[in-house]
């Protein structure tokens, strides 16, 4: 893709500076150049910061690069990945940036090109796709195996991506039906004691679910889809006693069940049906102490064939970049607050005075 090749610096005789061999990375001709850099040089910029040690100047369509050697092959074969994703046909900003940089510090064995080009499903021009590493290997997990658990913490895409592979799965005929369910916990599952009909009852615990599949489904399509019953949503407790055949079922919010509840969930798997799990182990808010069903289920099935556990971590967390910033900032504050309030508490206390008395001075 890219023609690199180094162009030796002359270092005048008897001078003190390092001798640092220049490398030179020629774009193809038919490559836009503001693709590959972004607006106003944005993604450019973003590479120097996360390549400090490293000079990247850019004159018409080739990168001229200089520094440690190791860091110098890194931006060579990000170049490389780069322009691979734009021959895929996906446009690139900061986030893929980044995150081709991690995956390329990591040495992971996939290419950062293989990950942010892999497709899931598109509606209205856009198009759904995992964004590290971790998300496309429980992607392809989905693929191969017919029980996945999901388990990580929020922001890994752990519901949002099994609903786009339900989708892809239901577009392509291989289900006859998706469905959607969560624990309505808040609730205790005892839906009547709130006011309104069912579906006033139980919508609020299952809005999350409605929204995601308005970002992968036609909105006018999916009360008629509902209607037909291709799509339901409903609250766990109302899988009870069934048998889903020729379904893709998703299992949001699992660290919400009991152990008894996961059981009743995984036996209604039916033939042709695929069962995805999702959940996050370290927010359980099952009421008195009770204890998780995600939480055991890993040691009652773990050497089932065709039984997958997928780990997604906080590096495979997606949020806007400026969420990101605002936590560290947040973050950043905390920690000074905490390392000011010991002293300035204990300095800024004055001596208590009774009524009428003066203050003495400080010596």
């Amino acid at each position: 893709m890219t023609d690199p090749h180094s162009d030796d610096p002359v270092v005048p005789s008897g001078s003190t500076q390092p001798h640092v061999p220049q490398h030179t990375v020629t774009i193809p001709p038919e490559v836009q150049m503001v693709t590959l850099l972004g607006p106003r040089d944005e993604l450019l910029r973003t590479m120097e910061r996360q390549f400090p040690q490293v000079q990247i100047h850019v004159r018409g369509n080739e990168f001229h690069i200089a520094g440690p050697s190791s860091e110098v092959a890194l931006v060579e074969r990000l170049v490389d990945e780069l322009l691979a994703v734009l021959e895929g046909g996906q446009p690139l900003n900061r986030d893929a940036v980044e995150r081709s940089i991690q995956m390329l510090r990591a040495q992971t064995v996939e290419r950062p090109a293989d990950v942010l080009t892999m497709n899931i499903v598109s509606n209205r021009g856009r198009t759904i796709r995992p964004k590290t590493l971790g998300q496309k290997r429980y992607v392809e997990a989905i693929d191969e195996h017919t029980v996945i658990f999901g388990i990580g913490p929020a922001g890994t895409g752990k519901t949002y991506l099994a609903m786009a592979k339900a989708v892809a799965a239901l577009q392509a005929k291989q289900v006859n039906r998706i469905i959607l369910t969560r624990p309505a916990v808040e609730a205790g599952e005892r839906l009547g004691f709130l006011p309104g009909t069912l579906n006033d009852k139980i919508d609020p615990y299952l809005r999350p679910l409605y929204d995601a599949l308005h970002d992968m489904v036609d909105p006018d399509s999916i009360p008629r889809l509902l209607a037909a019953g291709t799509i339901e949503v409903a609250p766990l407790a109302f899988m009870r006693g069934r048998t889903l055949n020729g379904a893709f079922v998703i299992l949001d919010e699992a660290q919400n069940t009991t152990p008894e509840q996961m059981k009743m969930f995984l036996t209604r798997l039916g033939f042709g049906s695929k069962m995805v799990v999702t959940g996050d182990v370290t927010q359980v808010d099952l009421p008195g102490g009770n204890q998780s069903g995600l939480r055991v289920v890993r040691d009652i099935l773990h050497d089932l064939d065709d039984v997958h556990f997928s780990e997604l971590t906080a590096v495979d967390v997606v949020r806007h970049r400026l969420v990101g910033e605002i936590v560290d900032a947040y973050g950043r504050w905390d920690a000074g607050q905490q390392r000011r309030t010991p002293r300035d508490t204990h300095e800024g206390r004055r001596p208590r005075t009774r009524r009428g008395e003066q203050e003495r001075p400080a010596p």
